[in-house]
């Protein structure tokens, strides 16, 4: 632990060090390292993970926003005779990822959310990435509808990755305890990807999680959402060199196609991802869009991709991702 070693442990960068061997061990194993893969590793600590990844993978990048971690870390594993370590200080939401494998790491509260949505628009795709969580946060992670806990989180995690849990983590565990328990997920993303235009996507689901326990109808009959989907009409139309219908009647529109779909009196927190994938599809064919075109983020260049309109364009720009619903 970092008391051990002297280590005065931060709060506010929300630093616990792991200390129990059996978590570690089922993190290893989850993990399934190959000796070809590069590793990875947010927030090493002192090492207590990282020694254990070292001797199975070709390369261990270690990164912390912790400059004495990052030394320690790298004392540690140069001590014990390992050399295929990188330990590099930085902030895992701005720092040059590079290309990797295998992701893995104790996530402090106050960046899971945007650290999972970078991880899922990073390019080139990696293998698995096997990430520690508070426990009510992976638990939003994993829900699935008719669950009280699904919502946008879920929603959108899941059109990236496939989401499952490995295992519950007391706070005992850790040097020192948090207040609450955590859990350990494992994100394997779809590959292919999806091919979905994510700014639409979250525009819906924004609408639609608005206040999750009410039907489709009652949160798309608000005026101030209305406006701006007859804005974007305007504007899609103005871009594309088309006239804008002269009868338009936004409410009546989306009353339409929330019918013609039903799920006009269907509540968000019931319905799967396919279905959204269906009414998303619905509304763009009838001219309705979600994320102000004319402010649409053009030719998003990823690490070591292209320009190419895909389903990961303009992703880290919808970091924001704790639910906003109410119930």
């Amino acid at each position: 632990g970092g008391g051990a070693l002297g280590l005065q442990l931060n709060k506010k960068l929300g630093q616990h060090l792991l200390k129990n061997p059996g978590i570690v061990e089922k993190i290893v194993n989850a993990c399934d390292i190959k000796s070809t893969d590069t590793v990875l590793e947010i927030g090493p600590g002192t090492g207590n993970l990282t020694m254990k990844i070292l001797p199975l993978a070709k390369r261990v990048v270690a990164l912390d926003i912790d400059g004495r971690m990052v030394a320690e870390v790298k004392k540690r594993a140069n001590s014990a005779g390992f050399m295929n370590i990188e330990a590099r200080e930085g902030d895992a939401l701005r720092a040059c990822l590079g290309r990797f494998d295998v992701c893995t790491g104790n996530m402090p509260y106050q960046i899971s959310s945007p650290f999972i949505f970078r991880l899922l628009a990073h390019r080139p795709l990696f293998k698995t990435a096997i990430l520690m969580f508070q426990k009510e946060f992976s638990e939003r992670l994993l829900a699935k509808p008719g669950d009280d806990k699904y919502g946008r989180l879920a929603v959108n995690t899941q059109l990236f990755c496939k989401v499952t849990a490995v295992c519950k983590v007391s706070a005992g565990s850790f040097n020192p305890p948090p207040q609450v328990d955590s859990m350990v997920v494992k994100l394997v993303p779809r590959d292919p990807p999806l091919q979905v235009d994510f700014g639409e996507w979250d525009g819906l689901m924004r609408i639609c999680f608005k206040k999750k326990r009410k039907t489709l109808a009652a949160n798309f009959n608000d005026k101030s959402i209305l406006a701006t989907l007859e804005s974007n009409y305007k504007t899609f139309c103005a871009l594309h060199g088309q006239q804008p219908a002269s009868d338009l009647n936004m409410k009546e529109l989306t009353r339409q196609i929330l019918e013609q779909t039903g799920l006009s009196s269907v509540r968000a927190v019931t319905i799967d991802i396919d279905t959204f994938f269906g009414l998303l599809l619905a509304f763009n064919r009838a001219g309705v869009h979600f994320l102000n075109v004319g402010q649409r983020p053009l030719g998003v260049v990823s690490q070591g991709g292209t320009g190419a309109t895909s389903s990961w364009q303009g992703l880290e720009a919808f970091m924001d991702m704790d639910d906003e619903e109410e119930d």
